[in-house]
């Protein structure tokens, strides 16, 4: 069926006139008071092109499930791009589309009734700032429980939060029996074929069309760690080898596809929400420490200050200023070690004991630079004591630094923008090789942080809370950011496949998406 649309203005203009010439035709009032009559716009049919939509299947990582808000619930699952995509699909002749859906909005994980560490209920904003669900409603019942109620597949949503580019073709990796290695929420989706990987299942459903977006977590680990070594950027031939395994496989059928590539971390509110310079006496968030100031200057910066211009490096740590911002105080695996030079200076004063933790604590100290990255985590610690230290060198950011997993420092942002680079030549690559269409998802979110990115009435941008397009976990997008997403995927095939999703008026109204989900959602 054609669609047929007029012009929204002179709808609005029509309206306005017709209140005091309710007897006259429409085009006559627009003809009496000298306005253009527009003419009726008539939309193509939709068409898939070459493309076969009958059985679309969907794989990935939380971008794909539809991780919000820091965890799998019943809303954004629904609201996820390939849900999305499949709905649009299914007028031009795609198939049902099954997800593997959660018990609840509220999020999180169970075990056997218990629930499993790390896999907490959603982020919830009240106006403010992020905050966990049960800090604002009280406690809830995790009831999604990986032993209890898992789902039955196959599921077209192979989209699995956590899984690396490695992951997607290693067996076992959704088996119970390997916990803590295996992945909880793709054991949810394995059945009665526990060893099989997250390709076999996909493979099983014989895809006529695949969506392919994958590799952030490759580094997001590595970032979201502060790059402390813990969660190792995965290596470039494991990473080749995997994408390489994945789009011969996904193809070997015939299947037509879309990929996309994977943003820069710098990119994401996770890594730019929190300034460099936080520590601003004259903010009321941090006023309290405007009397501490004397004191700080003169036993911790003053102190400090002098040691390091002895030793050459002069602006590695100055003075706290009661007027304005100051930077906060950071831990940096680069600098140069000066614990023993500030024991053997403190030691007359402090004693050799007392001394030599001092040193411990700031031998490698700094204050933050602009081209730091303050980890979103970092938040909730700032200005709070630090455990198992003594006051006064154990308030984090200020009198003790924030320690290496909670900042990016330039060394550790170059090392993830190569990676990203190299890992996206290979994306891109294997697109072009294998005749799939491509979403530069890298430039789409970069433009989110820089200019924003209009759509309707609507400008998103990568602000958190505010900003429309980035979930409050600052890593995952909203449910009006995924929205986004499934038209940039459909752009992508209607320029590679001769479909019309686009021209026949079949993209999405992001408006349509609600962004931040109320804590009181049921």
């Amino acid at each position: 069926m054609k669609k047929k649309i007029m012009n929204t203005k002179y709808i609005i203009v029509l309206f306005l006139l017709l209140g005091f010439t309710a007897c006259n035709s429409p085009e006559d009032v627009l003809r009496d008071n000298n306005i253009p009559v527009p003419k009726e716009i008539i939309l193509p049919d939709l068409t898939s092109g070459v493309a076969d939509f009958s059985k679309y299947v969907s794989v990935g990582n939380s971008l794909t499930a539809g991780l919000s808000d820091g965890t799998l619930f019943l809303a954004a699952q629904k609201n996820a791009f390939p849900k999305i995509l499949s709905e649009k699909f299914e007028l031009a002749g795609g198939g049902a589309f099954t997800q593997p859906l959660v018990s609840d909005n509220f999020g999180g994980l169970a075990l056997n009734g218990t629930r499993i560490e790390g896999f907490n209920p959603r982020f919830v904003t009240t106006g403010g700032a992020p905050q966990p669900l049960e800090s604002v409603i009280g406690p809830v019942t995790v009831t999604t429980d990986i032993v209890l109620n898992n789902p039955t597949g196959p599921f077209n949503n192979m989209g699995v939060p956590g899984a690396k580019s490695f992951h997607v073709i290693a067996p076992g990796y959704g088996n119970l029996a390997n916990l803590p290695l295996a992945n909880p929420y793709f054991i949810r989706m394995t059945g009665n074929t526990p060893n099989a990987s997250i390709l076999e299942l996909t493979m099983a459903q014989n895809p006529t069309f695949f969506t392919l977006w994958l590799g952030s977590n490759d580094i997001l680990g590595y970032a979201l760690t502060g790059g402390d070594g813990t969660n190792p950027i995965t290596d470039q031939p494991t990473f080749d080898f995997a994408m390489t395994t994945i789009v011969n496989t996904l193809t070997s059928g015939g299947a037509k596809g879309v990929i996309a590539n994977i943003p820069y971390v710098s990119d994401i509110p996770n890594f730019t929400t929190i300034p460099w310079d936080l520590l601003d006496p004259t903010d009321p968030d941090f006023e309290s420490i405007l009397p501490l100031i004397p004191t700080l200057n003169a036993q911790l910066y003053g102190p400090l200050n002098q040691i390091f211009t002895a030793l050459g490096e002069p602006d590695r740590v100055n003075l706290l200023s009661a007027d304005g911002p100051n930077p906060l105080l950071i831990h940096d695996e680069t600098a140069t070690d000066r614990s023993a030079e500030i024991a053997a200076t403190l030691t007359p004063v402090l004693g050799a004991p007392t001394a030599g933790a001092f040193g411990a604590i700031f031998g490698k100290c700094r204050q933050a630079k602009p081209d730091d990255l303050i980890l979103l985590a970092a938040g909730s610690q700032i200005g709070k004591p630090a455990p198992g230290l003594p006051a006064p060198v154990n308030v984090n950011g200020i009198s003790y630094p924030l320690q290496d997993q909670l900042v990016l420092i330039p060394s550790e942002q170059a090392e993830i923008k190569t990676a990203v680079d190299n890992f996206n030549a290979t994306i891109e690559a294997a697109a072009g090789q294998a005749g799939l269409a491509f979403v530069d998802a890298n430039t789409l979110l970069s433009q989110l942080k820089d200019t924003g990115i209009a759509s309707n009435n609507f400008i998103l941008t990568s602000d958190l809370v505010t900003g429309g397009a980035f979930s409050l976990d600052g890593v995952h997008l909203t449910s009006r950011g995924y929205a986004i997403i499934a038209n940039e995927f459909m752009k992508a095939i209607d320029a590679k496949y001769g479909s019309n999703f686009e021209a026949s008026g079949n993209l999405v109204d992001i408006g349509a998406y609600p962004t931040n989900y109320s804590p009181l959602l049921q």
